[in-house]
């Protein structure tokens, strides 16, 4: 058992690396502070991200760079109507002087995936990277092989454009520990990435970690203290969503299903992973509050009755962190 003085040593010398990495990135991003936040998070919590994002706002160029900030191999996947499992996970090749089959792997076996457009593809392909997601391998043949470690799937869909696309299974959703939504920038930063990406020369990144440190950072991450009281209150902003007439929420209407336990749990992961960011050994209410968007928008079930008055989950989880005691 790691002692609290050793937590509070490591994390002293690691929040300093973090922030690096976060500044390293934001060298080629400029803005979209929470989505970095929210990309070293994901990768200290071992976890899957789902961008959202309309065209032209980095979000390939900010896991390009994140690949990049921390030395791992990254490989770009194009998700399209065509796309075939093998394309994804890869394939046997039959060899006939051999007369035998040989493995020919994927572009998965990486430690960052960008599955770009990642609602393009069909449902079989889903099947085939939702075990990698999951199990962190994948069978080809009769064979199953293991994915390097760490291994991360960040997924891009276009919020507007649904001509050529797939609903994606709720169970493949579920996965995701978060999902971002990227917006425009703001004047000034608009500005800025006019006079930082119209020059001649762009910005380079150096890498900060290696995959062995993610690993490392990864197990003190996973130590980081919660208090039993910010405990309950993640179950409690997790009830809210199946049972708000508990809570004293009049939103049950809009609400078809609530969040699953995985919500619970990477909230928790999420939470340590921030503070961790922060500088501290410790979970704060706060901070469960800066995560709770991310990790539930995408797992409440809203009714028609939501639809037609226009309620988005993040309407709704907003006046759930509103009225749910904070300790």
């Amino acid at each position: 058992m790691t002692s609290h003085t050793e937590i509070d040593n490591k994390v002293n010398e690691i929040a300093p690396l973090l922030t690096k990495i976060r500044d390293e990135i934001a060298k080629v991003i400029i803005g979209q502070g929470p989505l970095l936040d929210r990309l070293v998070t994901g990768m200290l919590c071992n976890n899957h991200i789902l961008i959202e994002g309309l065209p032209g706002l980095a979000k390939t160029l900010a896991v390009t760079t994140l690949a990049q900030a921390t030395g791992t191999h990254y490989n770009r996947i194009q998700f399209t109507p065509d796309l075939l499992p093998g394309d994804l996970i890869g394939t046997l090749i039959y060899n006939p002087k051999e007369g035998d089959f040989s493995i020919k792997k994927g572009p998965i076996f990486a430690n960052i995936i960008l599955a770009d457009e990642i609602n393009r593809a069909p449902a079989k392909v889903q099947s085939a990277l939702l075990e990698a997601m999951q199990e962190r391998q994948v069978t080809i043949g009769d064979t199953s092989y293991k994915l390097a470690e760490p291994f991360m799937v960040l997924a891009t869909q276009n919020p507007v454009e649904q001509e050529g696309t797939y609903p994606l299974p709720e169970a493949q959703i579920d996965r995701f520990m978060f999902k971002l939504k990227v917006s425009y920038p703001t004047k000034d930063e608009e500005l800025q990435i006019l006079r930082t990406m119209s020059g001649g020369s762009k910005p380079t990144v150096s890498p900060i970690l290696s995959p062995e440190q993610i690993i490392e950072f990864r197990a003190i991450a996973a130590n980081i203290f919660i208090d039993p009281r910010v405990e309950e209150y993640i179950v409690n902003i997790v009830a809210a969503t199946r049972n708000p007439e508990e809570y004293r929420l009049d939103i049950a209407s809009f609400i078809e299903f609530g969040a699953s336990p995985r919500a619970t749990i990477f909230l928790a992961q999420a939470a340590r992973a921030t503070a961790l960011l922060a500088g501290r050994s410790y979970v704060t209410p706060q901070d469960i509050k800066d995560i709770s968007l991310d990790v539930l928008r995408h797992r409440l079930m809203l009714t028609y009755e939501a639809e037609a008055e226009e309620i988005d989950s993040d309407t709704l989880i907003q006046r759930i962190l509103e009225t749910v005691e904070v300790p």
